[in-house]
């Protein structure tokens, strides 16, 4: 199916060194971006993560630190990559949990700040979990009658995932063919960061989604309790979390 796009959407998965958002870093990348004349454009490319690949993570996606060792760091390709994406919309496989979080962690670190706000994020798993309850894997096999070779490879996965996306758009008629509706389809909820420590309430306030205040107002919080915004800006946050609550402080202040 012919995507219906106003602006290009960018496809992209990431190899990383673990699961840890705030903590852990990409080892490869890989990015497919559909204009919207429909045609593309695509960038791979190892990372060196500047901290050791676990094991564990390796016996994934078969990336070592011998692998990486002579690759660029985020911070030296974080430029070009950002032009690369510049007024695009973002689309992946479980990638509003991870991989767009993961990502702007690692643009932040590298002193590069990426407008996410007017960006339109498609997650073609929540699509895939709300129709169909599968993994990669048997997604491919279930929409494209095909076996996924090479997966936790970047480059596989996310072709993978854009062969799953179009044929999903195919096989769903109540599916819309515009990206603004899709994303909201391929949202659990209205996260204010990515990671949902602040999410919008009902009545679209900034609302803390965790701990001892959750289910409460930021701006309320930071009122009676200010040494819980010094708190959350010394813990082990994402950079976007702390980006985010600091927005909202300084939008607050003087209120």
């Amino acid at each position: 199916m012919k995507l219906n796009l106003k602006n290009p959407l960018a496809f992209f998965d990431l190899e990383t060194t673990g699961v840890n958002v705030a903590q852990d870093r990409i080892v490869e990348l890989s990015i497919l971006k559909i204009n919207p004349n429909q045609s593309t454009d695509s960038k791979t490319m190892r990372i060196n993560p500047t901290i050791p690949i676990p094991a564990e993570s390796t016996a994934i996606h078969g990336i070592t630190d011998d692998d990486v060792k002579d690759a660029p760091t985020f911070k030296q390709v974080a430029k070009e990559l950002a032009v690369f994406l510049k007024g695009c919309d973002l689309a992946g496989y479980n990638s509003n949990k991870f991989d767009i979080p993961l990502l702007i962690e690692e643009f932040l670190r590298a002193d590069v700040d990426m407008d996410v706000k007017s960006r339109k994020f498609i997650d073609v798993q929540v699509i895939f979990h709300k129709k169909e309850q599968r993994t990669l894997s048997a997604a491919y096999q279930f929409y494209c009658e095909k076996s996924l070779e090479n997966a936790h490879s970047a480059e596989a996965d996310i072709n993978a995932t854009y062969e799953i996306f179009q044929a999903q758009l195919d096989r769903y008629p109540d599916l819309p063919n515009d990206m603004e509706s899709l994303s909201k389809f391929s949202s659990h909820n209205t996260n204010v960061d990515f990671v949902g420590r602040v999410v919008y309430d009902d009545k679209g306030r900034e609302t803390f989604n965790f701990g001892k205040y959750k289910g409460q107002t930021v701006a309320d919080v930071f009122k009676k309790d200010p040494s819980y915004y010094a708190w959350m800006m010394n813990s082990d946050f994402p950079l976007y979390t702390k980006k985010v609550i600091t927005e909202l402080k300084l939008r607050d202040f003087g209120k």
